[in-house]
């Protein structure tokens, strides 16, 4: 996609819907790019007796969502920092449509039962994360926190006693593959019309487009 846009020279998106589904599939891929690569690696060529089994496949899962929620709201803390210099003074706006936006995306992927109450919890909590982001500078993808270390390390599927000395790794991965989405967030989109056209597009008539 990457090849076509520069050999075709076309332009860098400015349609909130656009980023509104990048930035829901890069959630999805920071997570499962984080958890299955590692597992997998883990695992080495046990792999099909690994993922064959029903126990292994239920922990990953779980790690999945918690994680899938986590770098959710990741990339939208990391999206409200590259856009907010384009909306001097209306700061609290930018958040109250990144929430939305975020809400009405995510609400296309229902989590299973087990996972609703941690679904719920993640929705409730990012104004309140985003806003507190607010009261300092904006950060890069290679500064900001990230709220998914602590579900990642909390849910991997290995155990933490064969995963003794690799906290580091774990960490570069899932800090890459933020650092992918920004760099792919800067080629797709254009920070300035994209945030015009936000400002001045009813929220109705983006859930149509």
């Amino acid at each position: 996609m990457r090849f076509l846009r520069r050999l075709l020279g076309s332009p860098p998106s400015q349609e909130p819907q656009q980023f509104g589904a990048f930035l829901h599939r890069q959630g999805a891929f920071v997570a499962q790019k984080t958890v299955l690569d590692y597992c997998r690696v883990k695992i080495g060529r046990n792999e099909v007796a690994f993922f064959g089994d029903p126990d292994f496949q239920a922990a990953l899962k779980h790690c999945r969502w918690q994680v899938f929620l986590a770098a959710q709201s990741d990339v939208m803390a990391l999206a409200e920092a590259w856009l907010r210099p384009f909306w001097p003074g209306q700061e609290r706006l930018l958040l109250e449509h990144l929430v939305a936006l975020h809400a009405e995306f995510i609400a296309t992927a229902p989590p299973p039962p087990e996972e609703r109450d941690a679904f719920e919890a993640s929705l409730v909590a990012l104004p309140g994360h985003l806003a507190r982001l607010q009261m300092a500078a904006p950060h890069s993808a290679r500064t900001l926190p990230l709220l998914a270390e602590a579900p990642l390390f909390a849910t991997l599927p290995i155990h933490a006693d064969q995963r003794k000395g690799e906290g580091p790794a774990i960490r570069g991965a899932l800090r890459f593959h933020m650092v992918s989405t920004q760099q792919e967030m800067e080629r797709a989109f254009n920070p300035a019309e994209l945030s015009l056209r936000w400002r001045n597009q009813p929220q109705d008539v983006l859930r149509q487009t």
